[in-house]
C-alpha cells in the first residue's frame, strides 16, 4: 500500500499514470464511475491536446488505487433494461486518501508548470 503521505518522485515531469489516477479520481467524483466510461471521458477530453489514454493504461491506474492505494472499490451493477449485462463501477472507498492523492498531484503539477514556463520563457 502507497503511502499516500509521502512525496513519491515523478522525475522532471509528472507521470502519466499520476496523472490518469487524478482526472480517474475526479471523474468518479463527479459520477462517470465505470472504466470504459471513464476511458471515453479521458480521451475526449485529451485528444484535442495531442493525448489519447491507452485502455491498458487507464486500467492500470484503477487496478493500483483499488489495490495499492486503497482509495477506490469496485462492485458490480446490472445494466438498465438488460436481463443478465453487468458493468463494473468504481467508487471512492477513502476520501481522505482520494483528497491527500490529488493535493499530493497538484504539487507536482505546480512544480511542472513553473519548469514549463521557465523553459518557455528562457527559450521562446
Amino acid at each position: 500500500m502507497m503511502d499516500t503521505n509521502k512525496r513519491e518522485s515523478t522525475g522532471f515531469l509528472i507521470k502519466q499514470r499520476a496523472f490518469l489516477k487524478l482526472y480517474i479520481i475526479t471523474n468518479i467524483e463527479n459520477g462517470r464511475w465505470y472504466g470504459l466510461k471513464l476511458l471515453d471521458e479521458l480521451k475526449k477530453e485529451f485528444k484535442p491536446l495531442g493525448f489519447e489514454p491507452q485502455h491498458s493504461e487507464v486500467y492500470r491506474a484503477l487496478h493500483e488505487l483499488e489495490d495499492e492505494e486503497e482509495i477506490l472499490t469496485k462492485g458490480k451493477v446490472k445494466v438498465a433494461g438488460a436481463k443478465r449485462k453487468e458493468v463494473v463501477v468504481y467508487k471512492i472507498k477513502d476520501h481522505e486518501k482520494a483528497q491527500a492523492y490529488k493535493k499530493l498531484v497538484k504539487t507536482d503539477l505546480d512544480r511542472c508548470v513553473k519548469l514549463l514556463q521557465k523553459a518557455l520563457k528562457d527559450n521562446f
